[in-house]
């Protein structure tokens, strides 16, 4: 018997007695013993990661929520807050008066802020908050000299420090916005309410809502956000919990609006009050959960691998501890307690390892978080550590415990007492465990019965595909094969002696072949599928800022100033620009039915018919649009084009008669064509398009979008001549969302490398798992006259087989799970790559190969009679 194997239960403690301290006492011996033996070091890296990979994203999705929850009513401006796209109807500000509740107006849009010409002429695109005097009801806002404050005197604004920077003024200059020039009073250091704590691209500039109407930039198509935030009476001025009369106001005010039905009229909350960089982090938290998702399902493979494998070389122990008195249930006590201590050892360091790893998440996206985030709570611990503790009941604990059932006469006979199907009644109570973890995990249903369903799917799909290749190979190698090549007769298959050995290896093991080929292939296609999702969210991010995008944008041209802005913007060198009318309209009927919110459940859609959309027209269809459904016909009199996405969220087709409310003119039209739309092009998109040339009847500013040259010029140019205009100069934008993007990356990528980790713990489990009966047949070929060089070739072809259809497996599969991960998980466009199979079958028998040479490293420099004698042994 091999001494790295021999039972730590010596015979006079086992007969002397049965008490449980004992029991403990050994067990802890034998985790010590197969610790040392390196029995346990692949089973316990592999929940090590898997509780790791878990932890780090559950402690920080954990704190971002405690965050959230903590701000709710700083990031929202109040009690309840109603957002509108209109001014707020005055029944409403009546309604929380007759509550008790102190109320206030705001209202939000981008705009340019610049500074006088003696002072150099810069522009900044700023973020325009004008308040009501009771501004700010939650919270307080916070000056860098240290000062609390409301809201700014009449004729005076606070800014942020960027807006300084840029304008390169100083506190108590003068800027210019719109029609106004304004005193710059102070420098903000906090806004309570600037929104869940995200980055905003655009610097904040606040001013008194009664110098509003002075700046003239609010026109009647400008998008403008007006909300009213009320609060209860709270001496405190903290939000804690709002009483009964902000609960009656929110129920009274709900039926206020449906009664008297007005649209875009709706409750503010934190979802509503996301900025644009929240999808990246959607997206991102989302990918990262999945990450973890499949290191979990790795490790539960390689749980399942390196457990089987640990009881296979056990069996002949257990044999002799049975000869020796042991009862089965001692047996069973002992190395239940073992495998206990090694997943809660594995479980504590994995819980360890994600604490220290979420704080490198929390750095990496330090340019999406500018709030201090609360500690987290204890629930990620416990989640992690119950993975580990399920992993090692559901996969690793069933072969082990049919160790206890071993017969005493095996040490006889070795055709007895071997592996068998495990426990069902612990399988399934931990695989139940794990699934209920996983969808935890998942945070959603569709992104977790995904990942799950699918590779348990793929799972069942490489085992009968894997059987399917065996079979097949016993029909193309016969079993003649080498008798023919060894007889001299020259008759029979002209194949390698080294191939027609390997395919015999495989052959007469179909068992461990569909075994090996299963978990190489489930390995692989965590590996292919996430390199795919990697590569494809990665680009989707990135096509977002294209390096030709525009980089201004102007709105609130006028009609009469068309004409002359062309002019200037041409002979500044400007020579490829969008220039269209831009109408605030809403829906209000479709089919002749009124709209409604409440006949949609799909979040967009009902946010979606709560809005005023962005339409125009034009004679020419837009160059970065295409037409997927209908035609587009010029100067159509009664056509529509509806942006594909858009006809999808609110279930419109072609023929459907759509009708807007456009600043009180009722305009129809027919959909007449569908219009698949490039938002990633950083131009000028809308909605709904109408296929003519002139619509004089309805009210309309413009919009444009161009490349500005270099200098900067330009912009003060165009301010200057037409102090109406919102110039956006967006180059600083690209540049910082450049810069998240690549934040989000390296988190995404981070967590992505441990995965990988993940991903060879499996391919090492899956090639060790043969190394006893390897070197049991090496032994018998190299006795019966089997060169060294011969039985390498036959591993090397064995293992390169092996992994080359566990690759071909896995890429097939990623490629369709890939796709329905993109497509209702993601929600980005998947582009199928017909590669990936090949790649993946070059990368499987690659990896395979290795895996093998590190697993398998010393079995054929043996010496003949050591591996004779260990095989006579075992």
């Amino acid at each position: 018997m091999n001494s790295s194997t021999a039972p730590a239960l010596s015979s006079q403690p086992l007969l002397a007695s049965h008490q449980p301290p004992q029991v403990w006492l050994l067990a802890w011996r034998q985790l010590w013993r197969d610790w040392r033996a390196g029995e346990l070091r692949l089973l316990m890296l592999a929940v090590c990661l898997a509780v790791a990979a878990l932890c780090a994203v559950s402690f920080l999705s954990d704190r971002l929520e405690q965050g959230l929850r903590r701000d709710a009513a700083q990031l929202i401006g109040g009690d309840a807050v109603l957002l509108a796209d209109q001014p707020i109807p005055g029944a409403l500000q009546d309604l929380a008066r007759t509550q008790g509740l102190t109320s206030t107006l705001s209202s939000n849009f981008p705009s340019m802020a610049r500074a006088s010409e003696a002072q150099g002429g810069r522009s900044r695109l700023v973020a325009v908050k004008s308040v009501g005097t009771a501004y700010p009801l939650r919270g307080s806002l916070l000056l860098a000299d240290g000062r609390r404050v409301g809201a700014p005197a009449a004729g005076t604004v606070w800014v942020d420090a960027a807006v300084i920077d840029a304008l390169q003024i100083r506190v108590g200059d003068s800027l210019l916005l719109g029609e106004s020039a304004l005193t710059v009073a102070g420098v903000i250091a906090t806004e309570p309410d600037r929104g869940a704590g995200f980055m905003n691209f655009a610097p904040r500039l606040m001013l008194a809502e009664a110098d509003l109407a002075a700046t003239a930039l609010v026109q009647p198509a400008s998008r403008v956000t007006y909300r009213l935030a009320v609060a209860a009476p709270d001496a405190s001025g903290q939000a804690a919990v709002a009483g009964d009369a902000v609960k009656q106001f929110v129920t009274r005010a709900q039926a206020l609006i449906e009664r008297s039905g007005w649209r875009g009229v709706r409750l503010d909350s934190l979802e509503s009050g996301r900025p644009e960089m929240r999808q990246t982090l959607d997206r991102a938290s989302k990918f990262l959960k999945l990450v973890a998702m499949l290191s979990a399902l790795l490790a539960a493979v390689a749980v399942a691998l390196a457990a089987r494998d640990f009881a296979a070389r056990h069996l002949d122990d257990c044999a002799v501890l049975r000869v020796l008195g042991q009862a089965q249930k001692r047996i069973a006590w002992a190395y239940s307690i073992e495998f206990g201590l090694a997943g809660l050892t594995a479980s504590l360091l994995g819980i360890l390892l994600g604490w220290g790893l979420h704080f490198a998440f929390v750095s990496l996206l330090a340019g999406l978080l500018n709030v201090s985030l609360p500690a987290p709570s204890l629930w990620p611990a416990l989640l992690g550590l119950g993975l580990g503790l399920s992993l090692l009941l559901g996969f690793g604990l069933p072969p082990v415990l049919q160790l206890a059932a071993v017969p005493a006469l095996r040490v006889i006979r070795r055709d007895l007492g071997g592996l068998k199907a495990g426990s069902s009644l612990v399988l399934v109570a931990g695989v139940l465990g794990f699934a209920g973890i996983l969808m935890v995990l998942a945070g959603e249903l569709t992104l977790g019965l995904i990942a799950a369903l699918g590779f348990a799917l793929a799972l069942a799909l490489f085992a009968a595909m894997a059987w399917l290749a065996v079979w097949l190979l016993k029909r193309w190698v016969p079993l003649g094969a080498s008798a023919a090549q060894g007889d001299g007769t020259g008759t029979g298959p002209t194949l390698p002696r080294w191939l027609v050995l390997a395919t015999r290896q495989v052959a007469a093991r179909p068992g461990f072949a569909v075994v090996q080929v299963s978990s190489l292939a489930v390995g692989l296609l965590a590996l292919a599928l996430l390199v795919l999702l990697r590569t494809d969210l990665i680009d989707s991010w990135l096509k977002s800022t294209p390096a030709n995008a525009p980089d201004r944008f102007v709105i609130n041209l006028q009609t009469d100033q068309v004409p002359a802005f062309r002019t200037q913007i041409e002979a500044a060198g400007v020579r490829s620009y969008d220039l269209f009318p831009m109408i605030r309209g809403r829906l209000l009927a479709i089919n002749g039915q009124p709209v409604r919110q409440q006949q949609y459940s799909d979040d967009r859609a009902q946010r979606l018919v709560e809005r005023e959309f962005n339409l125009s027209h034009s004679a020419q269809l837009l160059q970065h649009n295409t037409v997927v459904q209908g035609q587009w016909v010029e100067d159509e009199a009664d056509g529509l084009s509806v942006e594909q996405g858009l006809a999808e969220t609110l279930g419109l087709k072609l023929g459907d008669r759509l009708r807007f409310d456009v600043a009180g003119v009722p305009v129809e039209g027919r959909i007449s064509s569908l219009r698949k739309v490039d938002w990633s092009s950083m131009r000028v998109n809308f909605f709904v398009l109408f296929p003519r040339e002139h619509m004089p009847d309805l009210p309309s500013t413009w919009v444009s979008a161009f490349h500005a040259p270099t200098g900067g010029g330009l912009d003060r140019a165009l301010s200057s001549a037409m102090p109406n205009l919102t110039v956006v100069d967006v180059s600083a934008q690209l540049t910082q969302v450049q810069t998240v993007l690549n934040q989000v990356i390296q988190a995404v990528q981070l967590l992505f490398g441990f995965t990988l980790a993940t991903g060879l713990v499996v391919l090492l489990a899956s090639v060790g798992s043969t190394r006893e009966a390897r070197t049991r047949e090496f032994a018998l070929m190299r006795a019966l006259g089997a060169s060294s060089r011969l039985l390498a070739q036959v591993q090397r072809a064995e293992l390169l087989g092996v992994g080359a259809l566990a690759g071909f497996l896995a890429g097939a599969v990623a490629v369709l799970l890939g796709a329905l991960l993109a497509r209702f998980a993601f929600g980005f466009a998947w582009n199928l790559n017909l590669w990936v199979p090949l790649f993946s079958l070059v990368a499987g028998a690659l990896l395979a190969q290795l895996a093998g040479w590190w697993s398998l490293r010393g079995v054929l420099r043996r010496p003949v009679m050591q591996t004779l004698r260990e095989a006579d042994t075992q």
